[in-house]
């Protein structure tokens, strides 16, 4: 039998997805699980197409072409790990050894100097776009060596989502590159999805809207500015029927208890480490915490009444829907300043080489996060390749100083009904602190070097200073 160009360790929805991926794009491929019913299920759907499945390690590796390409899709941690080590001990030099899990990019750096002496191209990789992007084509964001890359390139670039600018993968850079870049793209994701919820809330709460309304409404605007794979999947969840009432939609029969995997977790506690501001990440990562404490909020609800819900007219409901729509604009752009912001200065602190604008190019297709918005989002860094932080671009801050009424007013709205916009509101509140060239942040130089005389630096002269603070006599 001739040998595969291409070997899968984990054979679960992710990794058969793939695998059938590249079958079709005339690639041989062996996959590897140790369920056999995942074997089964994998040649039962690669049925006429170049592809095999293993019944043990060796018998993966003993099949695979060399240099041998393998990737794993298997849990992260020390399931990966496990992995590795078996994995490892049956490979060569030259070989190119793919962890397409959403591991933590600190283990990546560990493992990558562990078989630093091996002589094995170890590759950390984001793969977004779900089942489907799997099948189709996902957004991939590989690093490592760019020299393993490169022997992964040809078969990376045909199974990658396409659009009009390119394959949406590219070598992101050196290290854990990737699995940092994926990390933030999901840090990204987390706060859309809060700022979608929040809508979704002043929509239902506010302006009383039905699930078709909703539907109508969303669908809108994914026509539009706020053209996204989010929005739209949002657009068609507010239908989708109730399989145990089909006479309901499903949506309102979900627990308002949002579960999470941590990978929001890992972007806020990366950018504190770095002394980036990611406050709308933040906020949608402490939303979610905030919702699991569904006895405890009915219990709080309990001790007043309800606000009423008035929209008022036509018009009025007419306004709210305009200056909602540029609300989560504005949002959301934010969430990509944010996280891009965090991108940049992880690649300059870590030696990635990270190119931003390609990173938004293969966002725009496949993954999760993509959305019309990103070409505005990329052209500055395309223009200016080391700009640190999107605000610093005047022409993308005026576009988003030209909503801030709008923000304000859905936030004052959503205030007055006792609807909870920690996302939103963070979002503001970054723009303006960042656009403030003179803030209220020397009182706390001050009181610092009052209590604990840190010292503190002045406007009209270089250096740190420390002043005993004794209060004037009253007169």
């Amino acid at each position: 039998m001739e040998k595969a160009q291409f070997g899968m360790i984990g054979l679960g929805t992710m990794g058969r997805n793939l695998v059938l991926n590249m079958a079709d794009h005339g690639f041989r491929v062996c996959g590897y699980d140790r369920n056999v019913d995942q074997q089964k299920r994998l040649l039962e759907e690669g049925k006429d197409k170049p592809v095999q499945a293993a019944a043990s390690m060796q018998e993966l590796i003993d099949s695979l072409e060399h240099p041998r390409r393998i990737m794993m899709l298997v849990p992260a941690g020390k399931i990966t790990d496990a992995v590795i080590d078996e994995a490892s001990a049956l490979l060569q030099p030259g070989d190119i050894l793919i962890d397409g899990g959403n591991s933590h990019f600190r283990d990546t750096d560990a493992r990558i100097a562990r078989l630093a002496a091996t002589g094995i191209h170890y590759t950390g990789m984001g793969v977004s776009g779900g089942e489907d992007g799997a099948r189709l084509g996902p957004s991939l964001m590989p690093g490592g060596q760019e020299s393993g890359y490169h022997e992964l390139k040809n078969i990376l670039e045909k199974i990658a989502a396409q659009t009009s600018e390119g394959a949406c993968v590219t070598f992101v850079g050196n290290g854990s590159a990737g699995h940092y870049t994926k990390m933030v793209h999901n840090g990204i994701e987390y706060a859309i999805m809060q700022l979608l919820s929040e809508a979704y809330a002043v929509l239902k709460n506010v302006g009383g809207c039905s699930n078709q309304e909703l539907h109508e409404i969303f669908t809108r605007w994914n026509e539009g500015a706020l053209q996204s794979f989010l929005v739209e999947i949002t657009a068609k969840i507010f239908l989708q029927p109730d399989d145990k009432l089909p006479a309901n939609q499903l949506l309102d029969a979900i627990l308002d208890r949002a579960a999470q995997k941590g990978t929001g977790m890992w972007t806020s506690n990366s950018a504190l480490e770095l002394h980036v501001p990611t406050p709308t990440i933040d906020e949608a990562v402490a939303a979610r915490d905030l919702s699991s404490y569904k006895k405890e909020r009915i219990l709080i609800d309990a001790f007043t009444s309800a606000e009423p819900v008035n929209i008022g007219d036509a018009a009025s409901k007419a306004t709210l829907l305009k200056d909602l729509e540029d609300a989560v604009y504005f949002g959301i752009a934010v969430s990509y300043v944010q996280g891009l912001h965090l991108l940049q200065t992880a690649s300059l602190a870590y030696k990635y080489g990270i190119n931003i604008a390609e990173v938004v190019r293969i966002w725009k297709g496949g993954c999760i996060i993509r959305s019309a918005m990103l070409n505005d989002i990329g052209q500055p860094y395309t223009e200016t390749p080391d700009l640190l932080n999107l605000l610093l671009n005047e022409s993308f801050y005026k576009k988003l100083q030209e909503k801030r009424t709008a923000v304000t007013g859905i936030i004052k709205i959503a205030m007055d009904h006792r609807i909870g916009m920690p996302a939103l509101g963070s979002s503001l509140f970054y723009v303006d602190m960042f656009g403030t060239g003179r803030s209220g942040s020397n009182l706390i130089q001050a009181q610092r070097d009052y209590f604990g005389a840190h010292t503190y630096e002045r406007t009209d002269e270089e250096g740190n200073f420390h002043t005993t603070w004794v209060l004037p006599s009253q007169p």
